[in-house]
């Protein structure tokens, strides 16, 4: 395995999904370790190069994760930006990635040894159209690209590790094939190509009648659900991102291909500095809801494993991969999970407890009369009968009674009931959302991976540099002293 730090050194990368939280990390650590890269391609969405610049400076130069290489440099940090990083327009979702300056492509083509496509759209509940288009689809266009750059030497594509659906038991660092089902009674086809098909059919039925577009965004994200469900996964994302995978699996005896597959990404653990995030990823939702008294009870088994791994180190497992594969004259297509399940599990309560004592520490404060906001302990629900139970109890009987009331003697308290109804009605819909992860049963196996960390050890490889042993991380120093005072600084705010 050769020095990463010489592997990156006169290199031409590029970066799908520039704006991306990963996509950040990862563009910041090569800048800062290996500034005599020899240039670093980003892909973003925008009609001309200008565009694309004020993207590339407003949501990714500008932002604090690049503090760090900002002091180091100095005044001479933007004369570095110029020189190594280039802001491409394009798109994903078209052939040759939307890069329409044919001067710029063919460069690209001649110059490229590396492609990282960390391009996705995340959302569980995204328009279906715009899901496969971006993280099946846009694989498909990526791969097409990667055939035409002539000196490529890897081809690193960023997945998820549930990408396994609703799994149970030890998950493996297994590939999923071309037209794989998790559900075995389905009898349909699973095809991105029909799949394709089918979203351009119904798109052209909810157009035809002439309905809003909020309504055919929420008919799109509903349908995506619907086919999701039907072979066997729980939302779209993971689904589009496990056809994306079986594209990527298609192409690795043309390319030298690797997967990295993430389990929830938290905030960064040492570089460039602890505690850096960007929005609320993963169980910060609840972390926050929590910390502002919102929170008090949570769907999950008291043994439930989060598998969390912080940014960096996902993006050091990114870059000791690509050094280890980038000789390979074939693509070994070849899958690394990136977590924590396996070697060094926190489960909920410890995360409950964790945080518990963070915010009774360190209480938030209630910005209407200034005063500390007051934790519960908050109680865990082992299932969804149990959830149900809790909300009868809590808020549905008595919103019940609160009606009879109303009806029979106080009129303004309609408007009370009607916005509280709301509100428990998208707590439900969030919960059945996010259920398949809060209710997960399964441990991500990460031998590959465990293996690349030996093989690093053993060839000599900067270990502390690029380190992403999940067993370094102390899991109680990391959430009280890390991750939320991270969140309290850069999302919360």
């Amino acid at each position: 395995m050769e020095n990463v730090f010489r592997f990156l050194e006169n290199k031409t990368i590029l970066i799908t999904g520039g704006t991306g939280f990963l996509a950040k990390i990862f563009v910041e650590k090569i800048l800062r370790v290996q500034p005599n890269v020899k240039k670093l391609y980003l892909l973003f969405r925008a009609s001309d190069k200008q565009k694309a610049k004020q993207r590339m400076q407003n949501e990714v130069i500008e932002k604090e994760v690049f503090r760090v290489v900002r002091e180091k440099w100095g005044a001479n940090f933007d004369s570095l930006i110029k020189e190594k990083v280039v802001a491409v327009p394009g798109d994903i979702k078209y052939e040759n990635l939307g890069v329409q300056d044919f001067n710029l492509r063919e460069e690209m083509f001649r110059s490229i040894d590396v492609i990282v496509n960390s391009a996705a759209t995340t959302d569980f509940y995204d328009r279906y159209d715009v899901s496969l288009d971006i993280n099946t689809l846009g694989v498909v266009h990526v791969l097409n690209f990667a055939k035409q750059c002539v000196k490529l030497k890897m081809l690193l594509h960023v997945s998820t590790a549930y990408v396994c659906g609703e799994g149970e038991g030890l998950i493996l660092e297994s590939a999923l094939h071309m037209g794989q089902k998790l559900k075995p009674t389905c009898s349909s086809k699973l095809d991105y190509k029909l799949e394709k098909k089918l979203v351009a059919e119904k798109l052209n039925e909810l157009r035809s009648q002439d309905l809003p577009e909020d309504v055919i965004a929420s008919a799109m994200s509903e349908y995506g659900m619907k086919r999701a469900k039907m072979f066997g996964w729980p939302n779209s994302y993971v689904f589009t991102k496990a056809m994306g995978e079986m594209c990527a699996g298609e192409a690795k005896d043309e390319l030298p291909i690797v997967i990295i597959r993430p389990a929830m990404v938290t905030s960064t653990y040492k570089e460039p500095f602890p505690g850096w995030i960007e929005g609320l990823r993963t169980v910060d939702s609840v972390i926050v809801g929590y910390g502002k008294g919102k929170v008090t009870c949570f769907l999950a088994s008291p043994t439930l494993v989060f598998d969390l791994i912080p940014a960096d180190m996902v993006v050091n497992a990114m870059m000791v991969a690509m050094v280890s594969h980038a000789k390979d004259k074939k693509g070994s297509g070849i899958i690394y999970h990136v977590g924590s399940s396996m070697r060094n599990p926190i489960n909920i309560t410890m995360l409950r407890n964790f945080t518990f004592k963070y915010f009774v520490e360190n209480p938030l404060i209630n910005k209407l009369d200034g005063k500390p906001i007051k934790v519960v302990t908050g109680s865990l629900l082992p299932n969804m009968a149990a959830f149900r139970i809790y909300m009868l109890i809590r808020f549905i009987i008595p919103l019940l009674v609160l009606q009879l009331v109303n009806v029979a003697f106080f009129q303004y308290f309609e408007d009370l009931y009607k916005n509280s109804k709301k509100k428990i009605n998208l707590v439900i819909r969030l919960v059945e959302l996010y259920r398949p992860y809060l209710l997960f049963k399964g441990i991500f196996d990460d031998i590959n991976s465990e293996k690349l960390r030996v093989k690093a050890r053993e060839s000599c490889i900067e270990v502390d540099a690029f380190n992403f042993d999940p067993k370094t991380i102390d899991w109680e120093d990391y959430i009280m002293n890390v991750h939320i005072p991270g969140l309290k600084k850069y999302v919360i705010r």
